[in-house]
């Protein structure tokens, strides 16, 4: 056990017990030309913490705990997409259309894949997610259940949206959940210091929050 000096107060760390989730850092979201940048969204705020979160996924491999990396993505029919996902965003590039890097969020295409720099290793668990949830119609729950987690540490991209979903589905489910503030990010300044709020208030209500630093030093001691 190993206590982590978190907001808003210190998490205690069962490492037996605790996965790492990395959150859709795809390079659809994060690389200058992706279906992010379309949206016009000023991408290096979320390449800026490409380090932070290397730092933190290269703690978990050296401890030989569990990393999970998720992608948002759809099967190239777009079954799995309801036309109220499809029809909002760009007005000019949709999910489905070919954009720079392949089809815009579809499975197998290069733009869907996970930045080179944090790329998962042979062995490490990655799940194609259809919804901002990585619990929604995936096979994450069963996954957790059966390598006997219960506690979850959270990195990726955005804040607010796929990475505070997945932290509100997995706190309905009783895990307690870290999100590394250093490894996460949003478009908006302003939406990831809410969220962050949002998840720690009330004894924190959906989560803790702590730097990559203090994960990490609280895993390789």
């Amino acid at each position: 056990m190993a206590t982590i000096k978190a907001r808003p107060f210190d998490f205690t760390l069962d490492p037996a017990r605790t996965a790492l989730i990395v959150i859709d850092m795809q390079r659809d979201f994060i690389e200058p030309g992706g279906f992010g940048e379309t949206l016009g969204n000023d991408v290096s705020r979320l390449q800026a913490i490409v380090p932070a979160t290397a730092r933190l996924i290269g703690s978990f491999r050296r401890a030989g705990l569990t990393v999970i990396h998720t992608r948002e993505c759809h099967a190239p029919d777009l079954s799995d997409c309801p036309p109220a996902k499809r029809e909002r965003g760009s007005p000019t590039l949709r999910i489905g259309d070919a954009g720079p890097m392949g089809r815009i969020l579809i499975a197998g295409e290069d733009g869907a894949d996970i930045v080179p720099e944090l790329y998962p290793i042979p062995g490490e668990i990655v799940i194609d997610k259809p919804g901002k949830g990585a619990f929604y119609a995936t096979g994450l729950g069963e996954i957790l259940q059966e390598k006997d987690i219960r506690q979850l540490v959270f990195a990726g991209v955005t804040t607010e949206v796929c990475v505070q979903t997945t932290m509100r589905e997995a706190n309905d489910r009783g895990y307690e959940c870290l999100l590394a503030v250093d490894a996460t990010e949003s478009y908006f300044p302003a939406f990831k210091q809410a969220a962050i709020d949002m998840i720690t208030a009330q004894g924190a209500i959906v989560g803790w929050a702590a730097s990559v630093d203090q994960i990490a030093e609280a895993l390789n001691d």
